[in-house]
């Protein structure tokens, strides 16, 4: 799972029997935390298994044994799907409960009124609405709006985090658009 989380990947091969873990829910950690395509390798054979892999995430299923030129043109087809759904305009605007962010003009409005966020803050606060559900890590967030390696000190993005919530509850009084998942990371608030 570190793996998974360190990097970006165009797609995943998961065999559901890993040793000392379930794939199942590696599944479904990934279909939570990114649009990145999975393909099931597996020797589950039974018809259940395979419904609730691709009910669970997963994009397709091989069972095994299986031919390696299939499995090599499937995964081809895959990744020409996912490359044409990246290649799509990005929406011109976000919206989030009362939140919406003009992408163009790089405006802010939250309840009718117009906020100034620092380039950083906008950034993470589109970042969090273009996937509102995604937990995203500290270093998820460093690395996307700083595009630098993240090394460990969480106190810039504890910072920013804080003036961006602080921002949007002065303009939204009581209402709460960011949580913190303890031990994982940010996400918006559903």
């Amino acid at each position: 799972m570190i793996y998974l989380e360190k990097q970006d990947w165009d797609m995943v091969l998961l065999d559901l029997m890993l040793p000392g873990m379930n794939g199942e829910e590696i599944l479904s950690k990934i279909a939570e935390q990114s649009n990145t395509p999975v393909l099931i390798i597996s020797a589950k054979l039974e018809q259940q298994a395979k419904i609730d892999a691709l009910r669970s995430g997963a994009d397709d299923y091989i069972t095994k044994p299986f031919d390696i030129d299939e499995v090599s043109a499937r995964i081809d087809s895959h990744l020409r799907r996912y490359r044409r759904l990246q290649e799509l305009p990005m929406k011109k605007e976000l919206r989030y409960k009362n939140i919406v962010i003009d992408t163009e003009a790089k405006k802010v409005v939250v309840e009718g009124k117009s906020l100034a966020f620092t380039a950083r803050e906008y950034n993470i606060l589109v970042l969090l609405m273009s996937s509102p559900n995604k937990i995203f890590t500290k270093e998820n967030l460093f690395e996307n709006v700083w595009n630098e390696p993240f090394y460990g000190d969480d106190n810039t993005i504890n910072v920013h985090m804080s003036n961006l919530r602080s921002k949007l509850s002065k303009a939204s009084p009581g209402v709460e658009y960011i949580e913190t998942i303890w031990g994982m990371g940010y996400r918006l608030k559903s």
